[in-house]
């Protein structure tokens, strides 16, 4: 979500009608102009005395509502492209870790993660408890612009936690307990996440101050996340069979993985033209250089396996296309549409190579979050900081920066850097002890452990955390007809000679 109310506070534009003017509030709310809201009470208003709808514009509430929609929609996305990579034992895990960091995230949200993020009181690093509750959260203008209300700029937002919950949470892919990663998400989201987006999109926080651009979410969502799922892999250790060729397989299905990347695409369209926070022409342009990233980032990355393998790899292209919308997050309300093709390539390649750190580092990064996400988001900062353009970011006909290195503002890469830097750090550090002391607890208290057992994972978390699995075949037995000893017996027999020759021996097939 970028600040798309830098600056102007102080401002209103000249067809905007005073607020002295409420005896025809009606006729100016049904003609699509706004009253200039000149309170001073927190909530905005008395909605039982006066419409607090003339404050707005009924189109802004409109994309933006639509806009929180098709960020939720992200959310299944990152489910069903995590389940495809991982392994059939632990596909509806994965998916079930993504819906459920919605449910927690948002009570988290509502309860104090709002109120701690952006609070009109805020500090520099972290905001106050003003807002508790939702309390006080209705129509007043919000910290992020003046064009919509605190109520709809919190469900937005909630939108924005919950998705960067769901990315970090893959990293506990197919041998990570349930019940101590649903404490993680409440946690994590309170103390990390809170933080960062303070001090990124508040006007009150550090890096917002000091002029760092990130229209919707390089480093809060994706730094933030890609960091956290490194902290994650480390403290759980690796995978049963890591290093040999037990874990030589193939994605179990590829189908979820471009139906993931497909809600994910779709989904991106809230999550950087929403970050407008207005239905205008910065809203647009978000819109066409996600979409131009998006596919030079996917063709790159497919010609970049191509090289190296000879094969046109769906996986990949889905894999290039993730990493494109992840690297055009920052950027996607400063840069030109030219500009996405640079950060399309790029994406493309560093990513890909990026996926041979976890070797480096001898960290078992199940699903590549940190090579996707972290470098992803380091990537788009970097770039933002060459092609971020004053005109560009004033397209709302507000916002006015100082733009990058297309404007000559050479100091803007050391402010990309910094804000990134500070918050993967942050949030890489912060992960391990928040992950250390759960599992300190756990010593004690069994049901906190953060790994299952060797047993249980070579059973597959879905057995053995859910008790429900991805594919009913594991469960065919219970649609046949029992059958008494004597038929038992005759069917093994009659399926034994039946059954295929291969090396000499009868074999049984098995799912």
């Amino acid at each position: 979500m970028a600040m798309a109310a830098r600056n102007i506070l102080a401002r209103q534009e000249d067809s905007r009608i005073p607020m002295n003017a409420s005896t025809n509030a009606s006729a100016t709310f049904s003609s699509g102009l706004r009253l200039a809201y000149n309170g001073t009470v927190a909530t905005g208003g008395d909605s039982m005395m006066q419409n607090l709808n003339v404050f707005y514009q009924s189109g802004d509430m409109a994309w933006m509502l639509m806009s929180t929609a098709l960020v939720l929609l992200m959310v299944p996305g990152v489910g069903f492209f995590y389940s495809g990579l991982a392994r059939r034992k632990s596909a509806l895990s994965l998916i079930w870790l993504s819906v459920m960091a919605t449910a927690v995230v948002s009570f988290q949200w509502f309860f104090w993660g709002f109120s701690l993020t952006y609070s009109h009181n805020a500090g520099k690093f972290i905001g106050a408890l003003d807002n508790f509750g939702f309390r006080n959260v209705l129509a007043r203008p919000s910290v992020g612009s003046v064009m919509i209300p605190d109520l709809l700029f919190a469900v937005y937002q909630g939108m924005f936690a919950a998705i960067t919950v769901a990315l970090a949470v893959g990293a506990a892919s197919e041998r990570g307990r349930m019940l101590p990663c649903v404490i993680f998400m409440f946690v994590w989201t309170t103390l990390i996440y809170d933080a960062i987006a303070c001090w990124t999109w508040n006007p009150s926080g550090w890096s917002y101050k000091m002029g760092g651009l990130d229209f919707a979410g390089g480093t809060p969502v994706h730094i933030a996340s890609g960091t956290a799922a490194l902290a994650y892999s480390f403290v759980l250790g690796k995978r049963r069979g890591h290093g040999t060729q037990e874990l030589n397989y193939r994605p179990h299905n590829v189908t979820h993985i471009v139906i993931g990347t497909v809600f994910l695409w779709v989904g991106w369209f809230g999550f950087n033209a929403g970050s407008a926070l207005s239905a205008n022409l910065r809203a647009v342009m978000a819109a066409v250089v996600t979409n131009l990233t998006a596919c030079v980032s996917g063709i790159t990355w497919c010609l970049v396996d191509y090289r190296l393998e000879k094969k046109w790899s769906t996986v990949g292209f889905c894999s290039g296309v993730v990493a494109g919308l992840v690297a055009i997050t920052p950027g996607s309300g400063y840069v030109p549409a030219w500009a996405a093709v640079v950060f399309g390539v790029c994406a493309g390649i560093g990513c890909n190579y990026a996926t041979k750190l976890k070797f480096l580092l001898r960290c078992d990064d199940a699903l590549d979050i940190f090579a996707v996400h972290a470098i992803g988001g380091l990537i788009g900062n970097i770039c933002t900081a060459f092609f971020a353009a004053d005109y560009i970011a004033h397209l709302d006909g507000m916002t006015v920066i100082a733009g990058g290195w297309l404007n000559r503002h050479w100091i803007q890469l050391g402010y990309q850097l910094a804000d990134s830097f500070a918050g993967g750090a942050y949030s890489f550090f912060g992960t391990l002890l928040i992950l250390y002391t759960i599992d300190f607890i756990g010593r004690f208290l069994p049901a906190l452990r953060l790994r299952v057992s060797e047993d249980e994972e070579v059973l597959g978390i879905d057995e053995v955390e859910i008790g429900e699995f991805a594919y009913d075949y594991v469960e065919l037995i219970r649609e046949v007809k029992p059958m008494d000893t004597e038929d038992e017996s005759e069917s093994r027999q009659s399926s034994a000679a039946h059954a295929p020759i291969i090396g000499g021996e009868k074999t049984y097939g098995r799912d």
